[in-house]
């Protein structure tokens, strides 16, 4: 009969000392080290060690393998090898993040001019909502992940209070406007977001934020923001694409009317948007409920039945409610960036705009393509009744002012 193994004091020393070294040991040194031990003390001790140690025995023959050379081991720093270990969720569903957002845009709070936001949903609730709507099954502690992955973090509840008082159709609007575009992406048609960035003055003048420069060298500047006439001010009319994250702007050198904001959409679908989309029928746009493309600017409504008439497109428009103007995409997926791009560095000239807007980008993608525009819009125009009864509109939702269907002009 086989003698059973009898462990030698040499084996229960050399595990005595593991035992008080462990806590200190990463996952490549316990590996080795109890490949040593089994080494050291000869035959049948490999057994006897995985036992007591409760170690599945290809840990073992791994860190034997790393001891003598045969496999690669970590890099300096790393626990395991580059590529190893779990699939993040990530990896499995690519698209999880555009499902992410789909999910919370109804729920998200945030500057901005910021790219951090929050989102009043818990994460439990995100991932019943995975599992409900998409049928993809991620932890709580997976959406907290991907949420700090988008620039989300907890925020004390009492941050709510900047958004002011709501407007009592708001949660019904954004709900109309998250179905709409859950539509249109899912058709394959383009969703747009548009607005008008704030004027900025050209010249050297101080423009918020920090710049990495030589020790005490900091940049000069005018110690005075007076306009110079020559150089003038600039308007970036921003169009931002939902289906693929990418950005246009329009930097207008004149005034901001209606007429300014659809001229940026007849670019923006001539350069970007008809050669993206050739067979698209349709264009769904969202945008604030005030300004160049206000719910209620008439030269707006009919400058877009024009556009309509020019491209064939049938344009759906919804504006967002008052006081929300920070849940329109343009601003946290396009305007943010760009003024972090352009943080403590004067705006000298045109030239200097165009290159900073269109060295935009992000982690996630982002490009940006601007485009100058240098041509008059006058101030004062009028559309009258006659004018707008030729106009062929159409409503939907419950909030029809808010949202609608231009398909072009009236036939005669």
């Amino acid at each position: 009969m086989k003698k059973a193994y009898e462990p030698s004091d040499e084996v229960n020393y050399y595990l005595e000392f593991y035992n008080a070294m462990q806590d200190s040991f990463d996952e490549p040194t316990n590996r080795k080290a109890l490949a040593w031990i089994c080494e050291k003390c000869g035959y049948g001790t490999q057994h006897y060690v995985q036992t007591v140690t409760h170690t599945d025995p290809k840990t073992i023959e791994r860190g034997r393998k790393e001891l003598h050379g045969e496999v690669p081991t970590p890099e300096q720093g790393r626990q395991r090898l580059k590529g190893s270990g779990r699939k993040t969720v990530i990896d499995h569903h690519p698209e999880i993040l555009d499902d992410l957002h789909m999910i919370i845009d109804d729920h998200t709070y945030g500057n901005p001019m910021n790219p951090l936001s929050w989102t009043t949903l818990s994460e439990s609730k995100i991932s019943e909502k995975f599992m409900e709507e998409y049928q993809i099954s991620v932890s709580p502690s997976e959406v907290g992940i991907l949420l700090e992955k988008e620039g989300y973090s907890r925020q004390n509840n009492k941050k709510m209070l900047q958004a002011g008082k709501p407007h009592p159709n708001r949660d019904e609007q954004f709900q109309t406007i998250n179905a709409t575009v859950k539509e249109f992406l899912d058709a394959g048609d383009p969703v747009i977001s548009v607005d008008t960035k704030k004027k900025e003055n050209l010249g050297n003048f101080k423009n918020n934020g920090t710049e990495y420069r030589p020790a005490h060298d900091p940049r000069l500047v005018l110690d005075h923001d007076f306009l110079d006439k020559e150089l003038g001010k600039v308007n970036p009319y921003g169009v931002y694409l939902l289906n693929n994250n990418t950005g246009f702007v329009n930097l207008g050198t004149d005034h901001d009317t209606s007429d300014f904001a659809i001229e940026s959409i007849r670019r923006w679908w001539n350069t970007v948007g008809k050669p993206t989309f050739p067979n698209a029928k349709r264009l769904y746009i969202n945008c604030d409920g005030g300004g160049s493309n206000g719910s209620r600017c008439r030269l707006w409504k009919e400058d877009l039945a024009k556009l309509a008439e020019e491209t064939g497109l049938e344009i759906w428009v919804s504006h967002f409610p008052p006081g929300t103007s920070k849940w329109n995409k343009v601003e946290h997926r396009l305007f943010c960036y760009i003024t972090r791009n352009w943080e403590g560095k004067p705006l000298y000239d045109i030239e200097t705009v165009v290159e900073l807007i269109s060295s935009t980008t992000t982690k996630t993608g982002l490009k940006v393509k601007c485009v100058v525009d240098d041509h008059e819009y006058p101030i004062g125009k009028k559309v009258s009744d006659e004018e707008m009864s030729k106009i062929d509109i159409t409503h939907f939702g419950n909030e029809a002012h808010w949202n609608y269907i231009i398909k072009g002009l009236k036939s005669e």
